[in-house]
């Protein structure tokens, strides 16, 4: 190739040399090929990509193509339902009904119905008018313990922090929220001025980097945590544990994010390098700490809501909490349960897809150890991951949750094409990039919109397919609503492939069923 190389030059040169001999206007084609030429030389004698050095300039090509890849594959190549993390069907869903646009679908499904793995609910004969229930049904979050419980919508924004997403989209978020009467967690980056100008019902969820409430140090402070949980628009308050996205990692804000705002906002000193949040919380080190941490959280915020966000790990550990829960007679209010299939941010390639339970393995098992335990009447389950739809909001109810939040859905409703570029600040939708030239592209007042009718319709949804089934109302539904196929001819409900425990069945060894006991007998409220 790199004769060839040469050999084109020369005859370019050549050729050009005997055009200006004719005419002396061909010069100017020595302005198209020197650049050219001197790029195949230089890509020569350049000793850090092969390609380029064996195939001068027209290994360049392949750098282009690459680039270009995710696009070319989204647009032109990949069908309806073959798109990763969301196909062009689930994508196609949101911005319909973000736009309030037909969300139809003719001539039946894509999916084969006969594949392993194919959901459906069951219907009912007795089913219900749409009009004789409740659109939009609240869930109350408090237990006994909580001063000031809160009514929650069934379907929230998810946990996603500004420096992750842009200010506009912040601000658009909080807007949706507050026309729609559902809530915004601020994710671990802090409680930003956007998370709170709008008005809208802000769930503030407290990170192990401690943003927005940390001394110099980098440690929990309760007068900086007092002085923000107090106000108006904060609803609860969630400890993070971890996330879908890179469970046991921490947090991941890259450089290239980080402002002088942002740093303020989280109280950090801003050094030109990433912000990272430890994998690891300080303010406590054993579930019976957790228990007093939780008490002071109350405390401090006036009492309000307190919970937790989990990816279940190891399943000692959670049950450890609930065992320290149980003994100490102090409850969460809720938690948040994180598919390991979650994430918005960025995260390490192992830990996207190979860390942290799925959210319907997830479910059960959180379920089930409250059940077990028999403090499930205290505390609501949250689910998070790969949630967009209304069938999606039924099957995680069918697990066991109580309500859903979503973030990449709502990043849809704010206009995110899955350019798979969050981590890079060149999100070209001005949603997950700090890029003044990029952000000014969305304009909040007209998003808003469109998240407020994306969550609305969501909703919407999820209640008509409980009205099907005849059910009127989510705390009714159970896990016997959803089949799956477990191959071409056996099917099974949720309630066959997760059978549920019996209530205070983890309270005492001879109760506990063998596929708890190994874990039940290694956990310990006094260790994690």
């Amino acid at each position: 190739m790199r004769k060839i190389f040469f050999v084109a030059s020369a005859t370019a040169l050549a050729l050009t040399a005997i055009l200006t001999f004719v005419n002396w206007k061909f010069v100017f084609l020595l302005v198209f090929f020197v650049p050219l030429i001197a790029m195949g030389l230089y890509d020569m004698y350049q000793s850090r990509h092969t390609i380029r050095r064996n195939f001068p300039l027209v290994g360049r090509l392949r750098y282009v193509l690459e680039s270009i890849g995710p696009e070319i594959r989204q647009y032109f190549v990949e069908t309806d339902i073959e798109g990763r993390p969301f196909d062009r069907l689930q994508r196609g869903l949101v911005y319909a009904r973000s736009k309030k646009e037909l969300d139809t679908k003719p001539f039946g499904t894509q999916l084969n119905v006969y594949d392993e793995g194919y959901q459906w609910i069951n219907h009912s004969i007795k089913a219900i008018a749409f009009s004789d229930i409740n659109e939009n049904p609240k869930v109350r979050i408090g237990s006994i313990q909580c001063e000031k419980p809160y009514m929650a919508s069934l379907f929230n924004i998810s946990a996603m922090s500004y420096g992750s997403l842009s200010q506009n989209a912040i601000l658009a978020l909080n807007s949706g929220a507050k026309q729609g009467g559902f809530f915004h967690n601020t994710g671990e980056g802090g409680l930003s001025p956007y998370h709170l100008e709008p008005g809208g019902d802000v769930v503030w969820n407290i990170g192990t980097g401690y943003f927005s409430c940390r001394d110099e140090y980098g440690h929990f402070s309760a007068e900086n945590f007092a002085k923000r949980a107090t106000l108006n628009n904060v609803k609860m308050i969630e400890i993070k544990f971890s996330q879908g996205a890179k469970p046991g990692h921490g947090g991941i804000l890259p450089k290239e994010k980080v402002t002088d705002e942002i740093a303020a906002i989280r109280l950090v000193n801003k050094n030109g390098g990433d912000i990272i949040s430890p994998p690891k919380h300080s303010a406590f080190k054993t579930p019976l700490e957790l228990m007093d941490f939780l008490k002071q959280l109350r405390e401090l915020s006036g009492g309000k809501p307190v919970g937790m966000k989990i990816c279940i790990g190891n399943k000692s550990e959670f049950i450890a909490i609930c065992k320290a829960m149980v003994e100490t007679q102090t409850y969460f209010d809720f938690i948040t349960v994180d598919g390991g299939e979650g994430g918005t941010g960025a995260a390490p390639i192992e830990y996207s897809d190979h860390v942290g339970m799925p959210l319907r393995d997830a479910l059960a098992f959180v379920y089930d150890c409250l059940n077990g335990f028999g403090i499930k009447d205290q505390i609501k389950i949250i689910a998070s991951g790969k949630i967009v739809s209304g069938f999606d909001i039924i099957r995680a109810l069918s697990m066991g949750a109580d309500l859903c939040n979503s973030a990449r859905g709502m990043m849809f409703a704010l206009g995110c094409i899955q350019a798979l570029e969050c981590h890079a600040n060149t999100c070209p939708t001005g949603v997950a990039t700090q890029d003044p030239k990029l952000t000014k592209g969305l304009v909040p007042e007209q998003k808003s919109i469109r998240v407020a009718r994306y969550q609305h319709e969501t909703v919407k949804s999820a209640m008509e397919l409980m009205a099907s089934a005849g059910i009127d109302h989510p705390d009714n539904v159970g896990r016997d609503l959803v089949s799956m196929r477990i191959d071409k001819i056996n099917i099974k409900t949720f309630a066959e492939l997760f059978p549920e425990l019996k209530p205070g069945s983890l309270l005492t060894p001879e109760t506990v069923p063998d596929r708890f006991f190994y874990d039940w007998k290694k956990a310990s409220a006094q260790t994690f």
